[in-house]
């Protein structure tokens, strides 16, 4: 904690040579992603604090930093000593970060941040915020990068291209619809910054973020032109002949921001929430604020991308069963803890055809350890594992035929009754939606209380959603769908991915979660319009260990028995004679 505060005292200290009373710290990079590289890590660099989602804000006397229920648990231990206050996002009483500013900035005085990294929604909301007051805004400094000095480099890995045999549709196709969009839309011009949405245009991908495949880009696309700004070094011979034959312009990383300079009078679709500042101020022309149409393009995946999917689906489940088995069939024989018990998990899926990297850092969580949603071991907390109580793994693989999410709770031996019956809980929720059938029309928001309902009868809730969005062959989490019972306005719409991950979280002692991915389907269209239901594409069992089988219904049972029959059908033929018979055992009919 030391040397936190030191870098807070030098951060203070270059506010006042540069006159900032204020300064503001986002996790996100140039792209507004949520996960970044190195480079951009410059909120966990100033707080200490190594969760994906927070916002630090520095006074000349304080600082504060802002995170959601996720994070609660970690946050306070990774900022003790630090001098730095944890404001819990959502909770009774708690200010949002621009209600603080904005009750700690006089008149006349200067709020400053890195243009680069703050989309232009959350700053020109901040300046509605301050009303009559004159606040000046100073977005060119990125002061962290100059007290940073052992900062890491940016990001340079080849960019390779995502075969249409995976992608299912040409970049000629999605740009001619995007372009059609653009044309009803009256746009001149498309800004695209979102690096996810890049990706999927161009079917291109990269390695830049860790277990992200996306390359540092942007995009500009006309009714005449398609731009691709990166860095040259990145594009080898191939990917050149690649962009050349699909006549995509190529310019250096950074020229994006002296062309956004010399847009005058056309019209510019861009999305405020995704485009980093500084663009959108050095734009003269007509804004046209709007979600990228790529994104809900990129939702809906196509019927060669949903293959992919299953397929890669099925080398996951095989990897995961194999160690659940291993698992089983070790604790207490020999010496296991979380770190390796993950490691295990990897090489298992690095078997798999195809397998490129996780989607993200595996959460491998005993005991107490799982309480914290997004725990991370490492040298310190990594515990030792013993034949008794719950183990936790949230994991997932990039494939080249598509992007995994599972987590699995595992029971280890005895545990109290209490945990079963809260593992039980989860189950119900699970089922409930994955089983549901709903008109179309509906939201995530409409059918989050399936999966809620037996854990809230309890009186317990957990702190985040229900589900998100997953990627193809991109990130984990993706927009604009998802399951919370926060609005969310998206319709859920034929072909998108979801995930259905319910828990329950014990501070002190124990966590569970169980999750699978699903398809959203059209079922039948009656004289009441068209129904919709889900498809379950995650294929590996359920610890039966921690179910009471009487505390479920009739028809969660039935699900559940079709579900761990159909495990068993597609994972068996890839699983050796001992691992076959366990499985036969732990998808029985209960």
């Amino acid at each position: 904690m030391e040397s936190i505060v030191k870098r807070i005292e030098k951060l203070r200290k270059l506010m006042k040579e540069k006159n900032i009373d204020i300064y503001l710290i986002p996790s996100s990079d140039y792209h507004q992603s949520e996960y970044v590289g190195e480079y951009f890590k410059s909120r966990e660099f100033i707080s200490g604090f190594t969760g994906s989602a927070g916002t630090v804000v520095v006074t000349c006397d304080q600082a504060g930093l802002w995170t959601d229920g996720r994070y609660f648990i970690q946050a306070e231990k990774q900022l003790k000593g630090s001098g730095i206050t944890l404001f819990k996002m959502g909770e009774e009483n708690v200010p949002t970060y621009s209600e603080y500013i904005n009750q700690n900035l006089k008149n006349n005085q200067t709020l400053g941040f890195d243009g680069k990294v703050l989309d232009a929604e959350t700053i020109l909301d901040l300046k509605n915020n301050f009303g009559n007051k004159n606040i000046v805004l100073e977005d060119r400094y990125d002061l962290i990068g100059e007290i940073w000095e052992d900062r890491p480099a940016l990001p340079m890995t080849e960019v390779f291209v995502l075969d249409e045999k995976y992608a299912g549709e040409s970049f000629e196709s999605k740009l001619s619809k995007l372009r059609t969009k653009m044309g009803s839309l009256k746009a001149d011009i498309h800004i695209l910054t979102s690096l996810d949405d890049i990706a999927w245009l161009f079917n291109i991908r990269g390695r830049d973020i860790k277990n992200n495949p996306v390359t540092l880009a942007y995009a500009l696309i006309s009714m005449d032109k398609a731009i691709l700004y990166i860095d040259r070094k990145k594009i080898n011979n191939e990917v050149e002949q690649y962009l050349i034959n699909n006549k995509i312009e190529i310019k250096e990383y950074f020229a994006i921001y002296e062309d956004v300079k010399n847009i005058q009078e056309e019209t510019v679709l861009l999305d405020k929430e995704k485009v980093n500042y500084l663009i959108y101020n050095s734009i003269k022309g007509t804004i046209l604020d709007r979600k990228n149409p790529t994104t809900l393009m990129k939702a809906c995946k196509n019927s060669i991308e949903l293959e992919n999917l299953r397929n890669s689906h099925l080398k996951d489940g095989v990897a995961v069963t194999k160690f659940m088995y291993w698992l089983k069939s070790n604790i207490g024989k020999i010496d296991m803890t979380e770190i390796s018990v993950s490691e295990k998990l990897e090489n298992y899926r690095k078997e798999q055809e195809l397998y490129i990297e996780p989607s993200f850092n595996t959460i491998s969580a005993y005991e107490a350890n799982a309480a914290m949603m997004h725990y991370s071991a490492n040298e310190k907390s990594n515990s030792i594992l013993y034949p008794r109580n719950l183990l936790l793994i949230d994991s997932g693989g990039q494939y080249l035929d598509g992007t995994t999410d599972i987590t699995r709770t595992f029971v280890l031996g005895d545990c109290a009754r209490e945990i079963k019956e809260h593992f039980t809980l989860v189950l119900k929720g699970m089922l409930s939606l994955s089983k549901v059938k709903f008109l179309y029309g509906a939201r995530g928001t409409n059918l989050d209380i399936l999966a809620r309902k037996p854990v809230w009868e309890r009186g317990i809730d957990y702190k985040c959603g229900t589900g998100h969005g997953v990627g193809f062959l991109l990130n984990v989490h993706e927009g604009p769908q998802g399951i919370r019972f926060q609005t969310n306005p998206q319709v859920l719409e034929e072909g998108m991915t979801i995930t259905n991950e319910p828990g329950v979280y014990i501070e002190g002692s124990h966590g569970i979660r169980l999750e699978n991915e699903l398809i959203v389907k059209k079922a039948e269209k009656t004289v009441f319009g068209q129904f919709m239901e889900f498809e379950t594409m995650t294929y590996a069992p359920l610890d039966l260990d921690g179910v009471i089988p009487e505390m479920l219904e009739n028809d969660e049972r039935e699900f559940l028995n079709k579900y761990h029959k159909m495990v068993f059908e597609k994972l068996s033929p890839y699983l050796t004679i001992e691992e076959k018979e366990w499985l036969k055992e732990y998808t029985r009919e209960i």
